[in-house]
């Protein structure tokens, strides 16, 4: 409990600065009033509007009644769509969410068991050919990788939906494009982590105990060795949902990310600043949990 209140007395000052950082950012923007009239409106039609939205009112009027509809869970309305803003990200969200999930799950499965495996055969061509796929798959960029998949996967061999979220199948092509930059990256945490413990004394002693190598790299080894790993996955999940935009552009996938494409071209302000405080209070509550997660992996971290 002690711990938790340590959280939220750092979390209050760090969503009051995220607030004023996108409050500022719109603000500086440009004038909501010349994307919500014609070109020939007059500038008393314009002076009304601006009065109506009190855009004519101080920076720091503007900013708290901000924060007070912020409290009420309201964002404005949308430009484009004439809808609440914070209605309008919720129904995408979760199909982000879910493809964020499922390519995190996929880059899990593909990295421990590799990095684990280099690990143990370190020096030996099986780890050099390993570590020269991580880093070739840090190095390619996700939208090539999509259209690679799609060229493939889709329509020289048509296995694979292209675009749409309604089925499982149609989580494969995006989940993978996704989720094998992550699976490089921690492949190459992975075994660096493992390759730190596997030579202490504690797994010796479990060796010259004549126990079995798998109990000994499981049990000894590798969750000694999980925390880095849970650090990077703590991480990274935000940034997948961040760098879920160009995916869900090339596979038409019906997240924030296309949602938050659209709205910066329309000037959706409203929206735009719903998807930027959503996906930060993600982050704030996945790395409270992976703080948390540290604690039952490992007993001896306190957090007094």
């Amino acid at each position: 409990m002690g711990f938790l209140k340590k959280v939220v007395v750092q979390v209050i000052p760090s969503l009051l600065i995220l607030t004023l950082i996108i409050f500022f950012l719109v603000y500086v923007a440009g004038d909501p009033v010349s994307v919500m009239l014609p070109e020939n409106a007059t500038a008393a039609d314009r002076e009304v509007l601006r009065e109506a939205l009190g855009l004519n009112e101080p920076f720091y009027v503007q900013y708290l009644h901000f924060l007070s509809d912020l409290l009420r869970g309201d964002f404005g309305m949308s430009l484009q769509y004439q809808q609440p803003a914070i209605d309008l990200v919720f129904r995408r969200l979760w199909a982000t969410l879910a493809l964020s999930i499922v390519a995190m799950l996929i880059a899990i499965a593909i990295s421990i068991p590799l990095g684990i495996y280099a690990a143990i055969k370190r020096n030996t061509f099986v780890d050099v050919l390993i570590s020269g796929l991580s880093i070739v798959g840090k190095a390619m960029p996700n939208f090539w990788i999509g259209i690679m998949l799609i060229l493939f996967l889709a329509v020289a061999i048509p296995i694979f939906p292209v675009s749409g979220a309604a089925t499982p199948l149609h989580f494969v092509l995006p989940a993978f494009t996704l989720g094998i930059a992550l699976a490089a990256e921690m492949t190459r945490l992975t075994r660096a982590s493992i390759l730190e413990v596997i030579d202490q004394e504690y797994v010796q002693t479990a060796r010259s105990k004549g126990q079995k190598e798998s109990i000994v790299i499981f049990k000894h080894v590798f969750l000694n060795a999980l925390i880095p790993v849970i650090t990077i996955i703590g991480l990274q999940f935000p940034q997948l949902i961040g760098g879920a935009i160009v995916v869900e552009t090339v596979f038409s996938w019906p997240g924030v990310g296309r949602l938050l494409l659209s709205s910066m071209g329309a000037s959706d302000m409203a929206v735009i600043q719903a998807i930027v405080f959503v996906i930060a209070l993600i982050t704030i509550v996945v790395n409270l949990l992976t703080d948390l997660l540290y604690r039952v992996l490992d007993p001896r971290i306190k957090y007094n």
